[in-house]
């Protein structure tokens, strides 16, 4: 998303790829499971790090989910905290989630940050915020001024979990935002929750009037899509279509090309099943549900997100890179545009779709949480957990 335990490695990752540490554990070699090498570099070590943002110059934004938000030199360093910063109470799955900056920062100095917050009344319950603030960076650190909440799930719920609270703007400069269904299934199609939808604001938060079900009450005018379960990783590509991948429930996690006004079809239809055992219908069996690009089952549990658009790696340009918490392992996807019958007839537009595949896994035995482009095209993953790493990846061999 932009905008913009080692000694152990599982016998499946030996068959994904190996790894080879260097200089203390500082230099990673990672060869992934298709024979591509990669030479990772470790920049600095967090505490539960969630998310990761480059600023114009060069240097760069990262939060923690028991509330700690770094700003780092241009070099992946720690130069310091960023005071006056929401005050989370972390739990489960639940604390300080995602941060980019604002498409006009470099005069604003506006950024965007999710997190939890607990009800004042009632503390079993919560739901996710969204925030926009005023980055003062210093020397070393800094704070953040004028903030204002402008947006929050709803309604708050029972639960730790599935919280989602990813962010992306749009290039023609709408705010995204991925809203978890919270564990609680129903809510994905109710349109009188925002909870299991991607929503689409303003920058400052109120609700553009073309949405697709503007007029509809004051939530279902924020929604885009519906029928999501626990969506952790969104991006736009080069044409400015959006994507996200989302968690699905025993097997079934989903890359999904978001179309306007769509049903994505949780939990009426999953290409996984219930953790109960219980199944649960395929999309193919309901034609009303739009069909994921690409399904895991073994799931990865996808986290992180970015579609490169760099020159670093030769065949990169317009990849999915995907960050894996239980598959621990940073996986590779491409997209082609293929027609959707085989008639021989000239394809048009309406007559194409997107395959996406995935190309590749590096794993070294880490749940990773972010993915993130450097300025200069290096891919950044952070680690998940406590003492997760920083590590920069580039073309090794």
């Amino acid at each position: 998303m932009r905008h913009r335990t080692l000694p152990f490695v599982p016998a499946a990752l030996l068959l994904a790829g190996t790894v080879h540490a260097q200089g203390g554990g500082e230099t990673l070699e990672i060869v992934g499971s298709e024979g591509t090498p990669l030479e990772g570099t470790v920049l600095e070590t967090f505490d539960g790090p969630w998310a990761m943002t480059f600023l114009p110059d060069g240097r760069a934004l990262v939060t923690e989910k028991a509330g700690g938000l770094w700003l780092l030199d241009a070099d992946g360093g720690k130069l310091g905290e960023i005071a006056n910063g929401p005050e989370v109470d972390a739990r489960g799955q639940g604390g300080l989630g995602d941060i980019i900056i604002a498409p006009d920062f470099a005069e604003s100095g506006a950024v965007y940050l999710s997190y939890v917050e607990r009800d004042p009344d009632d503390d079993a319950l919560s739901g996710a915020v969204v925030e926009r603030a005023t980055l003062v960076p210093g020397a070393s650190g800094g704070e953040l001024a004028e903030r204002e909440i402008i947006w929050n799930q709803s309604p708050k719920v029972t639960g730790n979990g599935h919280y989602s609270h990813r962010l992306a703007v749009s290039p023609d400069g709408y705010l995204f935002v991925t809203s978890g269904e919270r564990q609680k299934f129903t809510p994905s199609q109710n349109m009188e929750s925002n909870l299991g939808k991607i929503v689409r604001l303003n920058l400052d938060g109120s609700v553009p009037d073309d949405n697709p079900f503007h007029g509809g009450g004051e939530i279902a005018d924020q929604i885009w899509t519906l029928g999501h379960r626990n969506l952790l990783g969104i991006d736009f590509d080069a044409d400015g279509q959006l994507w996200t991948h989302e968690m699905g429930p025993k097997g079934g996690d989903e890359l999904n090309r978001i179309v306007r006004s769509e049903n994505y079809g949780y939990p009426e239809v999953s290409e996984g099943s219930h953790y109960s055992g219980e199944p649960i219908p395929s999309h193919e069996t309901n034609p009303a549900f739009e069909n994921p690009a690409l399904a895991w089952n073994p799931v990865i549990s996808p986290s992180g997100f970015v579609i490169h658009d760099g020159t670093l790696f030769d065949d990169w340009a317009g990849d999915g890179l995907i960050g894996g918490l239980s598959s621990e392992a940073l996986i590779r996807v491409t997209f082609e545009e293929a027609p959707t019958d085989n008639t021989g007839a000239p394809p048009d537009d309406e007559s194409m779709e997107t395959i996406a595949t995935e190309a590749e896994r590096y794993a070294w035995g880490k749940r990773i949480r972010e993915v993130e482009q450097g300025p200069d095209g290096a891919v950044l993953v952070l680690e998940d957990g406590a003492g997760g790493r920083l590590i920069r990846l580039v073309p090794g061999g």
